[in-house]
């Protein structure tokens, strides 16, 4: 172990060699024990933050995609120093320094190399032709390609990929997504034959031809065959046979990157190297010489190297524990992988190929079907050693971190294609390993449920996404997920806190099923819905949200028949309330595109009213300081000059942010702009579970930031990627595509479907990207249900959608409509024309007026002292002032 002597005045230098995966999770690491007395420098040759490679195939079809690992603010730490474009090419242990290709000169104190691997090349005539899937690079250079290719050739292009294993499935699955034939050719008999035996394999195999695919299998490749301008034309095969190729990809495997540790010639060897390469490590990751560790897909360990997010993950928290004082060691590997491949289930881990002494194999095959599932135990069928999915990998979840342990039913029970259900219930012991990309152990996850100290202040954590990002469980290949809400309920239900649906004390019945129920019986009043589904007057959650869904389902004015008592204060004063008791004005401008003449008319109306303006992030105009009273007088001078309520108060669509797209942009190749005013016109006033947010962005440098909303739309020169459930807040998510180039008609259909849906299914202010987290499938099944209509729902989702477009009306035009309706809008409901002086307006710094501090006023501000009354008071005997908001 590593003798600590690091003090804040003399910090002690640590130089991380490589920039992946297992680098970033070291820094992370030693980040989070505390850098008090370090000093961590990286050197990455690439010129990027360290990025997830385990989601490569996801920046193959889309370029635009962020891989990033973590947050881009954790290298903002002064004892944290990421150099990109620095390779490192020699350690100098005598000097404790290595020296980069740049020429620099690093000293430390500590040196953990993180070098990980290459892509495994062949040696074969004209294999300079072909690219490899290993990096960002990489990857980007197949989507150029195979564009260039298509528009050229002018047909569908054949991508043949060389190596069925993991990454070789994947890239071919890539290669299908961006409009290429699939071909994959693989030495072994059958696919994955590292991580699946024969029968898997070939169930694997028919699965994936059922896709499109062509697979060669049981044949090596001799050449790239080309034409006299280099283009590749072909691979000869070493049975004679030609396959037509147009590109070649190679994702064979990798090659541990251990050049630094290999003795120059005439030089004495310093380190011990495997025999398959890679620099010999102990239990805690040090390498035979004091103050080097290695980690990640460049160590060896047990003889062997692997490139597994798992395994490095470990070495780099064991290094970091280590250069705490701690005393961690190196388990060793977790195998297990699961293929990320829409439509194809496969899971293999443990001992698959039951090369444990008496290992029994319980197996179910359903050729034709291609479903195969394996599980390995000990000869008398009680401990799990390991197991393969293909097909229905259902169990997979329950079964891997049972993993050397007895199961709680005999093995058939888990073999689910077979017919007899589901998986049996499964009690995760504390010390079983959840998810083991990051080793969060089941009791790990117990803890931060409970409130047991997992977590910054103790407190108990009791939803999903709070959880993953707790533990950091789930958050790398997601596998983990189902298991995890699973135990989440588990662990709530047995504290007393019960797992119900239901929408509050009031409403036994879900969001999703009072939506439904309301729809089917075409209920119109909260009365009626009270009578048949709940029980007392309501609350504070029962009441917005019913309001919510009868505006979902019909287009009638908002606060007519009784609704206007059950909305919340935003949405019964058709304005966002301010903390100084005072509204901010938000006109809708759609797409962010305005006329002069209609920016004079809100500089007028700000001026007029001495109202503060601001620019929004959603590319809007923000007017705030506006009186109870003087609402319906803005609005109408906004309405008369053809402005209509930006919803800025409701839980509705508020802005379709757009940049300027092809109409002036050089880059643009889609009008943006035109499709931005298109969506904001169709879902404006679209109520929903929560805020909508979209962006339209006209090509794929992404200025409009679609894939931060909650439906995102990228312009591509053959037609529209859409990405759906983004968000931002507390905690962001990226949208994920869920279809590409896609033609005007059918974005809006699918855009239609995606909405309603959400509407229909979320919870009460479930923002769309945790309603798409929490759905069974995820992704996937957003997938099945709005693009390959798998409930058979779509033209009901498209006609609701029609239904809301046809009937739209502007709230505050109908408001100014009816006298009636505009006596909401006062500030004390017993003296009409009295204003409220305790609003008062101090000028700012930056010449405009803002809310008077309560030093200034005196007083305290009047949104604190409003009285929150449970029913409706009767009116005071006094001549004291009662504000509109009390009633």
């Amino acid at each position: 172990m590593t003798e600590q002597t690091s003090t804040p005045e003399t910090p002690r230098r640590i130089v991380v060699a490589g920039g992946g995966p297992a680098a970033h999770r070291f820094a992370d690491a030693m980040h989070a024990r505390g850098l008090d007395g370090w000093h961590v420098t990286v050197l990455t040759e690439e010129a990027h933050l360290p990025y997830d490679r385990v989601a490569l195939s996801k920046a193959l079809t889309d370029s635009a995609v962020d891989l990033t690992l973590g947050a881009a603010s954790m290298w903002d730490h002064e004892s944290l120093n990421l150099q990109t474009g620095e390779r490192v090419v020699k350690i100098d242990t005598s000097a404790k320094s290595v020296e980069t290709a740049a020429g620099n000169t690093y000293e430390y104190d500590e040196l953990v190399v993180a070098t990980g691997s290459d892509a495994a090349r062949l040696p074969l005539p004209g294999a300079e032709r072909v690219h490899v899937y290993r990096t960002l690079e990489d990857v980007w250079a197949i989507n150029k390609s195979i564009a260039e290719l298509t528009e050229k050739l002018g047909r569908k292009i054949n991508a043949v990929t060389i190596g069925g294993g993991l990454l070789g499935l994947e890239s071919a699955a890539g290669t299908e997504q961006l409009g290429a034939t699939p071909v994959v050719i693989n030495g072994a008999p059958w696919l994955m034959n590292t991580q699946l035996d024969e029968g898997a394999g070939q169930a694997l195999g028919r699965l994936i031809e059922a896709k499109g695919f062509q697979v060669h299998g049981g044949v090596f490749p001799s050449e790239i065959l080309a034409d006299d301008d280099g283009q590749v034309t072909g691979v000869l095969m070493a049975d004679g046979r030609t396959i037509p190729a147009d590109i070649v990809i190679v994702a064979i495997g990798v090659r541990p990157r251990d050049e630094l540790f290999r003795a120059a010639e005439g030089e004495e060897a310093l380190f011990d190297l495997g025999p398959r390469g890679g620099v010999v490590i102990n239990d805690y990751c040090a390498t035979q010489v004091p103050g080097v560790w290695a980690i990640g897909e460049v160590a060896n360990f047990g003889g062997m190297c692997l490139g597994l997010v798992a395994p490095a993950n470990t070495m780099a928290e064991i290094v970091a524990d280590r250069l705490h004082g701690g005393e961690a060691t190196f388990p060793g590997f977790d195998t297990a992988t699961k293929l990320k491949l829409s439509g194809v289930d496969v899971a293999s881990f443990g001992d698959a190929f039951a090369k444990t002494e008496h290992a029994l194999e319980i197996v179910y095959a359903d050729p034709a079907r291609g479903v195969y599932q394996k599980i390995v135990t000990t000869d008398d069928a009680k401990t799990l050693l390991g197991g393969i999915f293909v097909g229905d990998a259902a169990p997979y979840t329950s079964l891997r971190p049972l993993l050397g342990r007895e199961l709680p039913a005999e093995p058939g029970a888990y073999l689910t294609a077979a017919g007899g259900g589901d998986a049996p219930e499964t009690e995760l012991p504390d010390d079983a390993t959840l998810c083991s990309c990051n080793n969060v152990t089941a009791g790990s996850i117990r803890d931060a449920i409970n409130g047991c100290g997992a977590c910054d202040g103790n407190a108990p954590v009791q939803e999903l996404g709070e959880l993953k990002g707790c533990t950091r469980a789930g958050t790398q290949c997601g596998s983990c997920v189902p298991m995890l809400k699973k135990l989440l309920e588990t662990e709530l239900t047995k504290s007393g806190v019960e797992v119900s649906k239901a929408l509050c004390e009031h409403i036994e019945l879900s969001r999703q099923e009072l939506f439904d129920a309301i729809r089917v019986l075409e209920l119109t009043s909260f009365e009626e819905i009270m009578a048949k589904y709940g029980t007392g007057a309501g609350c504070d959650i029962c009441k917005p949200t019913i309001a919510n869904i009868l505006a979902s389902q019909n287009s009638n004015y908002v606060l007519d028949a009784g609704r206007g008592t059950l909305q919340d204060t935003n949405d019964r004063a058709l304005a966002n309330m301010q903390k100084d008791g005072t509204y901010s004005v938000v006109p809708r401008i759609a797409g962010g595109e305005i006329t002069p003449k209609k920016l004079g008319v809100i500089a007028a109306v700000a001026e007029k009213y001495n109202l503060y303006t601001k620019i929004t992030g959603g590319q809007r105009i923000d007017m705030f300081g506006a009186r109870l009273e003087q609402l319906p007088e803005i609005w109408k001078e906004l309405v008369d000059a053809g402005f209509e309520s930006g919803q800025a108060y409701g839980k509705s669509l508020r802005t379709v942010k757009s940049c300027v797209g092809s109409t002036w942009c050089r880059f643009g190749v889609q009008d943006s702009v035109a499709m931005a005013i298109q969506l904001e016109l169709r879902y404006r006033g679209l109520r929903s579970p929560h805020k909508l947010k979209m962006g339209v962005s006209g090509c794929a440098r992404e200025c409009a930031e679609a894939r931060g909303k909650d439906v995102g739309v990228i312009a591509t020169a053959d037609g529209w990627n859409l990405y759906v459930g983004g968000n931002g807040g507390a905690t962001p998510a990226h949208a994920q595509l869920l279809a590409k180039d896609l033609d005007d008609e059918t974005l809006i259909k699918y855009i239609d479907r995606y909405f309603m849906y959400y509407i229909r299914t979320a919870d009460r202010l479930q923002r769309t990207a945790r309603w798409q987290e929490e759905l069974d499938g995820g992704i996937k099944h957003v997938e099945d249900v709005v693009v390959h209509d798998t409930l058979g729902i779509a033209e009901d989702l498209e006609a609701a959608m029609a239904k809301h477009v046809d009937t739209y009306i502007d709230e505050w035009a109908d408001t100014l409509k009816d006298p009636e309706r505009l006596r909401r809008f006062r500030s004390f409901v017993n003296a009409p024309d009295q204003k409220d002086d305790s609003i008062t307006f101090v000028p700012d710094e930056r010449g405009q007026m803002r809310p008077a501090t309560a030093e200034e006023k005196g007083k305290v501000l009047i949104g604190a002292s409003i009285p929150v009354r449970p029913s409706t008071p009767e009116l005071p005997s006094t001549p004291e002032l009662l504000h509109e908001n009390e009633v």
